[in-house]
């Protein structure tokens, strides 16, 4: 494994550890929910301002109206995941919130299913139902403990509904736009939603102590640019499938930091659904990145025929 190969995946597994922190953050955020994904997604839009301003405000002029309205869906979807899930972690564990938000992949497909006639294989409805077990095990074992943990729950695999919402609107404008101008055209309606929200629900934006005020940045910088901006960066070396594989990982890592910072056990419910969540993303993801290589095979073969080669 030669160094341009060892670099993406490195920067893969700083990816998971940076992404793993966000949970913790959160909890450790004296602000309403709402506020905190606020500040997270602000904070980001002010630190990529100058950039975008000095490298990538010509781009603006070219992007169509059909793509502004994407965005804002995006933006939409992504202001609520981060609410769904910011919230559940007020009422459920970090292992079960975390786990449960993970099945987005599994949501998506869903999706691509209704609105793009994706057709489902046997090996992805096998491990769905796997996926679908897990997470009926940690509800089971955190309704045992407290209904209030089991609406924690919900809210997560709310969360993992909308953040399916963000990847549907926007994986289609992301081809046409670079990736800085499409964050932060998609975070800035992002956080203009969270303070609409916050501004109904009269959420006070001031008044928190400067701890919160760190954890407000440390989100901004740690899982949304030493977590996401890295794993986008290492996709132009190795494979989608390769990063949601990796991502996978990031319950594991929220578990252990909420262990040592938060003190916060892993029931045995939580671990064998957890275990079990994870084996059946695990297999969903190589069952659907299977498929997708047949079908750009496939799709070859035929323009190859269709040219007479």
């Amino acid at each position: 494994m030669n160094k341009q190969t060892i670099a993406p995946y490195t920067a893969i597994v700083i990816g998971v550890l940076a992404v793993s922190t966000s949970a913790i953050f959160v909890r450790l955020a004296d602000a309403p929910s709402s506020i905190t994904a606020n500040y997270r997604l602000l904070l980001a839009v002010l630190i990529m301002l100058p950039y975008v301003l000095l490298r990538n405000i010509g781009e603006f002029r070219n992007i169509s109206k059909r793509d502004w309205i994407y965005s804002a869906a995006a933006g939409v979807f992504l202001a609520f995941h981060f609410i769904l899930w910011f919230e559940s972690l007020n009422h459920t564990s970090v292992a079960s919130s975390v786990v449960l938000v993970t099945t987005q992949p599994i949501f998506a497909f869903i999706g691509t299913y209704l609105f793009f006639k994706e057709r489902f294989t046997s090996g992805a409805v096998l491990s769905m139902l796997i996926a679908f077990t897990g997470s009926a095990i940690i509800s089971w074992g955190d309704f045992q403990i407290s209904g209030w943990a089991l609406f924690g729950n919900f809210l997560a695999l709310m969360g993992a509904i909308a953040i399916t919402g963000y990847f549907l609107f926007g994986q289609n404008v992301r081809q046409r736009l670079s990736l800085m101008t499409y964050t932060f055209i998609v975070y800035g309606i992002s956080s203009f939603t969270l303070i609409l929200y916050n501004l109904v629900l009269s959420q006070p934006f001031t008044g928190y102590s400067n701890d919160t005020w760190l954890v407000f940045l440390a989100l901004a910088i740690i899982p949304t640019f030493f977590g996401h901006t890295l794993f986008n960066w290492a996709i132009k070396w190795v494979s989608a499938s390769t990063i949601t594989m990796g991502i996978l990982f990031e319950p594991v890592g929220a578990s252990i930091l909420a262990y040592f910072v938060l003190g916060e056990l892993v029931t045995w419910s939580q671990f064998l659904g957890g275990s079990i969540v994870i084996v059946g993303l695990m297999l969903f993801i190589i069952s659907t990145s299977k498929k997708r290589k047949v079908k750009v095979i496939n799709e070859r073969q035929n323009k190859q025929l269709n040219r007479g080669e």
